[in-house]
C-alpha cells in the first residue's frame, strides 16, 4: 500500500490515542453505525487533506465504514501526529501521506500522491487539493462530485474562485455550520490555542496583556479562555461591527500599531496576511511571546521581523527566539504556523465530533445530490446542522420541549396579534 509516515513502529502509540478520542466523539460513533450498515459511499474515492489528527483518524475510518476508499494527506507541514498516521495505515489500511515537520517540497508531493488516487471527494482543510486541482491537476476535475472545506481561509479562497466563475465543481462549507463555527472554532480554538502557547513556553497568563488579532469566532474563542487564565485581553480589528461585539463583551479594543509595545502574549486569528507587521514587531516589549491560531503563517510578517532581527535561536522546542537590532527579543512559536497544532494536539475530540460528523454527511450528500448542484459553494443542508445538533444533545443526555400544535400555528399565522 502506498504511503509516506514518518515511522510504522508508532502505530500502536497512535492506535490507543485514536480509541480515547472516540470515545469522546459520540455523534460520529452513530454516523460510523449508520454507514456501516448502509455503506452509502460504496465504491466512491475521497481524498481528505486535513490536520491528521485522532479526530481526523476516527474520520477517515467512519468514511471507509461507509465504502468509501479513503486517502489522507496532512493540510499543514507542522499538524501530523506521526503515532496517528502510523496507526492509519498499519492498523486501519488506510494510505496517509504525512510527516510532521515536512518541508514545502514534499508537503506538496503529498497533496499529489493523494490526487494521484484519482478521488471523486475532496475534504480539504484549507482548500490546498482544490486550488491544486484548478492550477496544476486539471485533468481530474472531470471525475470530481464534489468536496467539503472545513476552514474559514479554506472557504474564503472558494468563495473567491466561485465569485470569479473559476471553481469547476461544487463545494460544501462545512466551516459555515452552525454545529462547526459556533462550537469548533470558538471552543474548540479557544481552548486548544492557550493549550499550544501554553505547553509551548509554560509562561503565567494571569495578569499579562494578552492580544487577540481578530474577533470572529475563533477570536472570540480565544479572548474568553484568555481572560478566564486571568489575561488582561486586549483585541485588534478591522471590522467596526465586530469591534463594537468585543467593547461590549469587556475587551479593550485598538490598533495593533497601539497594542504592539504593551503586549506580553499576541495571537492572531484573521485568516488574512502580514497581520502582525515589522513595524510592530520592533515595538514590542523584550520577551513578547507571538502565536498564530490562523491556518496559514502568512499572518506573521516573519520576513520583515527577520530583517529586523539580528540573530535568530530555538529557545526550546516550538519556540524561535529572535534578537532584534534594537536589543529586545521577540518569540516566535511554532514557526508561525497553527500553534494548537504544532505545539499541542488541537481541538478536543467533542467539538471535533460535530465537525467530522459534518464533513461525513456533507460527503454522503455530495454522493446523493452533487449531480444536480452548481458548481458554487453551499451551506452545510440545515437539516443535517439541526441532526447533529440533535445527536450531540442525545449523547449529552440533554431533552429540550418541542413546539404545540397550537405553537406551530400561532408561528405560521398572521391574524393573532395583542
Amino acid at each position: 500500500m502506498n504511503h509516506h509516515i514518518k515511522d510504522i513502529a508508532l502505530s500502536a502509540k497512535g492506535k490507543k490515542r485514536i480509541e480515547w478520542a472516540e470515545l469522546d466523539m459520540p455523534v460520529l460513533r452513530q454516523v460510523k453505525d449508520n454507514f456501516s450498515k448502509k455503506k452509502p459511499l460504496k465504491g466512491v474515492k475521497i481524498a481528505a487533506c486535513l490536520h491528521v489528527t485522532t479526530e481526523t483518524a476516527n474520520l477517515a475510518i467512519t468514511l471507509k465504514e461507509g465504502g468509501a476508499d479513503v486517502t489522507l494527506c496532512a493540510s499543514n507541514p507542522l499538524s501530523t501526529q506521526d503515532d496517528v498516521a502510523a496507526s492509519l495505515v498499519k492498523d486501519f489500511k488506510i494510505p496517509v501521506f504525512a510527516i510532521k515537520g515536512e518541508d514545502n517540497k514534499t508537503y506538496y508531493s503529498h497533496l499529489n500522491a493523494t490526487l494521484d488516487k484519482k478521488p471523486n471527494i475532496t475534504m480539504d482543510d484549507g482548500a490546498d487539493l482544490v486550488s491544486v486541482l484548478h492550477s496544476e491537476r486539471t485533468n481530474l476535475i472531470d471525475g470530481i462530485i464534489g468536496s467539503t472545506e472545513e476552514t474559514t481561509t479554506g472557504v474564503i479562497r472558494l468563495k473567491s474562485l466561485a465569485a470569479a466563475k473559476l471553481l469547476k465543481f461544487p463545494v460544501i462549507a462545512v466551516n459555515d455550520a452552525s454545529t462547526k463555527h459556533f462550537f469548533d472554532n470558538r471552543y474548540g480554538t479557544g481552548q486548544s490555542t492557550l493549550d499550544g502557547m501554553l505547553r509551548a513556553t509554560n509562561r503565567l497568563l494571569a495578569g499579562s496583556n494578552f492580544v487577540v488579532c481578530g474577533y470572529g469566532w475563533c477570536g472570540k474563542g480565544v479572548a474568553m479562555r484568555a481572560r478566564g487564565m486571568g489575561s488582561n485581553v486586549i483585541v485588534t480589528e478591522i471590522d467596526p461591527l465586530k469591534a463594537l461585539e468585543a467593547v461590549m463583551d469587556g475587551f479593550r479594543v485598538m490598533p495593533i500599531a497601539e497594542a504592539a509595545s504593551i503586549g506580553d502574549f499576541f495571537c492572531t486569528v484573521t485568516g488574512n496576511l502580514n497581520v502582525i507587521r515589522k513595524e510592530h514587531f520592533i515595538k514590542m516589549r523584550d520577551g513578547a511571546i507571538v502565536a498564530n491560531s490562523g491556518h496559514f503563517n502568512v499572518e506573521l510578517d516573519l520576513v520583515g521581523l527577520k530583517a529586523a532581527s539580528k540573530r535568530v535561536r530555538e529557545a526550546r522546542e516550538f519556540v524561535e527566539e529572535y534578537e532584534l537590532k534594537n536589543g529586545r527579543k521577540v518569540c516566535v512559536l511554532g514557526e508561525g504556523r497553527l500553534v494548537n497544532l504544532a505545539a499541542a494536539e488541537g481541538h478536543p475530540a467533542s467539538v471535533m465530533d460535530m465537525s467530522f460528523a459534518n464533513q461525513a454527511l456533507g460527503g454522503d450528500f455530495l454522493v446523493k445530490k452533487g449531480g444536480t448542484l452548481s458548481n458554487m459553494v453551499y451551506t452545510v443542508p440545515e437539516e443535517i446542522d439541526k441532526e447533529i445538533a440533535r445527536l450531540k444533545l442525545a449523547a449529552l443526555g440533554v431533552k429540550i420541549d418541542t413546539l404545540t400544535k397550537e405553537q406551530k400555528k400561532y408561528l405560521a399565522s398572521w391574524e393573532m396579534g395583542t
